[in-house]
């Protein structure tokens, strides 16, 4: 790499200032949440093979296990607002990771598979309460000219959550003989998968120990000490802090506390800026892309690839997300959110159309199922593609987006509503995913290519840029 490319990518996220290491070191820490969020979610598809062969359940109740994190998911989006604006930022992040712990534990030594689920839905709670907070937090410490690259920690983290998690189950697989159902000690392979979440859970709270509440919080309880003491950690000894707190309590209308009313108003009930938060989270999930994070293994496997290879393959599709999350982070702050994510839209779509067309030509039944070796070429390069495209474009922008286009009285409420909906659509995705599977892979990919389409229109005509905008402008 070059000189002048290595101090582009440290420039891209790394802010000017007394207080470069710091807000950089407030905005990482926050984002360990985002970390456990991907690393929670995407555990279970190592897990899924063994859970299945360990508790003997069909396809079904596989998808209802699955699905049953995203229940409590959608729970702790909802109440994660109202709790962050009742208790503050960084409680509902020690909140967060003391569910993940505590799920952690239970799913990896369930009595019965619907005991698993409780355990899993006790993580759900946990991952929506940090798929919220961390983009609030990070919007409301970062400075507006970072804010996009800040921001973007949140993604980078999910997506080094999930490639952890996918390396972690193949390591454990490949010490258990290649196999998550294998034992490996007191203990099958799956479930040293599921308990693993316990070491970045700790991490998360000794991490977020160590940063300031949102200054943002502490002006609308009235702590406006503690928020000029937060405003000088953050921004330097140098700020105005008088002029700093004058500036967020007028965006605040005169500190107005966010409810769930205040969204309401709009010609359909829900006010325009709502809507829009809500439909950016839903089609961010119907492009099906955790279908990928959460059943890739099994997927390859339908199509006739051993269990120890599709492994492999989850872990490089996890990279490629990684990829794509830099690529994401150097360029959102420079060519801006919308033209980022109608270019995803528009790969997406392609992507995904290829992958219908290769898996239209699966063959077989049981355990003889295959893929003619082009077809197999087109559908891995495809869903690579297909991740890579989502990474770049809806991946990060969706957080970004909502941290940032909502007004500041409404923020907090409208981002529980927004990624409530988002948790909503993932769990209707992954529930039906086994079962549209089962039916027909093909046109389940035809499906989600089509709302890939649909996206791009939308992106086109519902959205609005945010790029370089200061809060206090927007909505």
């Amino acid at each position: 790499m070059t000189s002048s490319a290595s101090q582009d990518i440290r420039t891209a996220v790394q802010p000017a200032g007394p207080s470069l290491r710091r807000v950089t070191f407030i905005a990482a820490a926050a984002a360990i949440g985002g970390f456990l969020f991907g690393y929670d979610s995407a555990v279970i598809n190592g897990a899924v093979t063994g859970i299945q062969h360990h508790f003997d359940i069909s396809s079904s109740e596989t998808g209802t296990i699955v699905s049953s994190a995203l229940v409590g998911s959608a729970v702790g989006a909802a109440v994660a607002g109202r709790l962050a604006d009742r208790i503050g930022r960084l409680r509902v992040m020690h909140i967060a990771a003391a569910l993940f712990a505590i799920s952690a534990i239970g799913s990896s030594m369930p009595f019965s598979v619907w005991g698993l689920g409780v355990w899993r839905g006790v993580g759900g709670v946990a991952i929506g309460l940090a798929s919220l907070i961390g983009p609030t937090y990070i919007a409301e410490v970062a400075p507006a000219r970072y804010r996009g690259r800040l921001a973007s920690f949140q993604q980078a983290a999910i997506v080094l959550g999930i490639t952890a998690s996918q390396l972690v189950n193949w390591v454990i697989a490949q010490r258990a003989g290649g196999a998550s159902q294998s034992s490996l000690g007191p203990l099958e392979a799956w479930q040293w998968m599921l308990m693993a979440a316990v070491v970045p859970a700790v991490v998360y709270v000794v991490l977020t120990s160590r940063i300031p509440e949102s200054p943002h919080f502490l002006i609308t309880t009235g702590r406006l000490d503690q928020a000029r003491a937060a405003l000088r950690d953050v921004e330097g000894d140098d700020v105005d802090t008088q002029a700093r707190i004058t500036e967020i309590r007028r965006s605040l209308d005169g500190n107005d506390k966010p409810r769930i009313g205040d969204l309401f108003g709009g010609r359909f009930g829900l006010l325009p800026i709502v809507w829009t938060g809500i439909g950016l989270a839903v089609f961010q999930q119907l492009v099906g892309i955790n279908v990928i994070f959460y059943y890739s293994s099994v997927l390859w496997q339908s199509v006739g690839i051993e269990q120890s290879s599709s492994l492999l393959i989850s872990l490089s599709t996890s990279v490629v997300n990684i990829v794509g999350t830099v690529v994401a982070m150097l360029f959102i702050d420079r060519i801006g959110r919308k033209p980022l994510a109608l270019i995803g839209s528009a790969g997406m779509a392609v992507s995904l159309a290829l992958a219908a067309w290769a898996f239209s030509y699966k063959t077989g039944s049981g355990g003889s199922l295959s893929i003619p070796d082009a077809q197999g070429t087109v559908a891995l390069i495809a869903a690579h593609t297909f991740v890579f495209f989502f990474a770049v474009s809806w991946g990060v922008i969706l957080w970004v987006m909502v941290g940032e286009m909502f007004p500041l009285r409404i923020r907090a409420a409208a981002m529980s509503a927004a990624t409530a909906f988002n948790w909503i659509a993932n769990w209707a995705v992954t529930e039906s995913f086994p079962r549209m599977s089962d039916w027909n892979l093909s046109a389940t990919y035809s499906f989600y290519a089509a709302f890939a389409v649909l996206s791009f229109g939308f992106i086109s005509r519902f959205v609005r840029e945010t790029n370089g905008k200061e809060l206090a402008d927007l909505g």
